[in-house]
């Protein structure tokens, strides 16, 4: 309330008279006659002399004058802000992801989306899944791509069904095979994706009860492909980060078939930003596309 009585003052003094003052704000004139009286009441000073010839400002009115013009113009540069990011003219979406999807899937989204609000600025943060969630629950980011079930607290999307595929150099034994068995995973050194808590690779070797030879473990799929072109052992990685690869590498099914859900976690979505919000309905028509 007090901003309005604010820009009633400040109109008052633009246009010298209570009731222009009240035709330009669309009050009534006793409407502004009332403000300004208030706030002579709350801060004790009389701010305009009243006479038949209209209003003039004090002297105690003509030195707040500049600083009620200030907070009148600051409002309005508030709200000219707030419409700005209504009508998603400006904004930054943070998505907290993993490789495979800033890879392959958000560039083709993010240009469709720019093309029809180039304002909106975007920060992706790559992380593993339990940093994704640690991001998202502190704020950090409005959403995250995650391998589902995730945090029982989030709002999820469900995205889409990934396959495991065993990854093989060129001239490994099986390298023709028509599904990799099992078994054959304890034959060669491997490389492991992972960094931190189990991921569905390590479940993989507990649901089947295995121990490969793990030789190395990591969390860049690029630095495992280029172990297993150069020979140094096998690997299992998800489908998606297998596309447009340019090593020479194998990638066979499992014999018992593997995968990861790939889904977008978030608080709430209700509390996302507008902008937010508009691009989950992109990334959505790229999962129905």
């Amino acid at each position: 309330m007090n901003i309005q009585k604010y820009m009633a003052f400040v109109k008052a003094v633009e246009y010298g008279s209570f009731t222009r003052a009240a035709d330009a704000l669309n009050y009534t004139q006793s409407g502004v006659s009332r403000m300004i009286h208030d706030l002579e009441v709350d801060w004790g000073i009389s701010l305009f002399e009243r006479g038949r010839a209209g209003i003039s400002l004090t002297s105690d009115g003509l030195k707040l004058l500049p600083h009620l013009k200030r907070i009148c113009n600051e409002h309005d540069n508030l709200m000219m802000q707030v419409q700005d990011l209504h009508d998603m003219q400006s904004g930054m979406i943070r998505i907290g992801t993993f490789s495979s999807v800033a890879t392959h899937w958000l560039p083709n989204i993010i240009k469709f989306f720019k093309k029809d609000y180039p304002n909106i600025d975007f920060e992706l943060l790559l992380g593993d899944y339990t940093e994704i969630e640690n991001w998202i629950i502190e704020g950090r980011v409005d959403f995250g791509f995650l391998r589902l079930p995730t945090n029982g607290e989030f709002e999820t999307i469900f995205m889409e069904q990934d396959r495991l595929m065993v990854v093989l150099p060129l001239d490994h034994p099986l390298a023709n095979c028509k599904k990799f068995p099992i078994a054959e995973l304890l034959n060669s050194p491997f490389m492991l994706l992972e960094k931190g808590a189990k991921t569905e690779i390590s479940e993989i070797f507990d649901k089947h009860q295995i121990s490969p030879l793990v030789h190395f473990t990591t969390w860049d799929d690029y630095a495992i492909m280029s172990m297993v072109e150069n020979g140094l052992g096998i690997s299992i990685l998800p489908e998606l980060i297998l596309n447009r690869i340019p090593y020479q590498i194998t990638a066979k099914e499992l014999e018992v078939p593997a995968f990861r859900n790939i889904g977008i976690a978030m608080r709430e979505q209700k509390s996302l930003s507008l902008a937010a919000k508009r691009f989950l309905d992109y990334v959505s028509f790229r999962k129905n596309a």
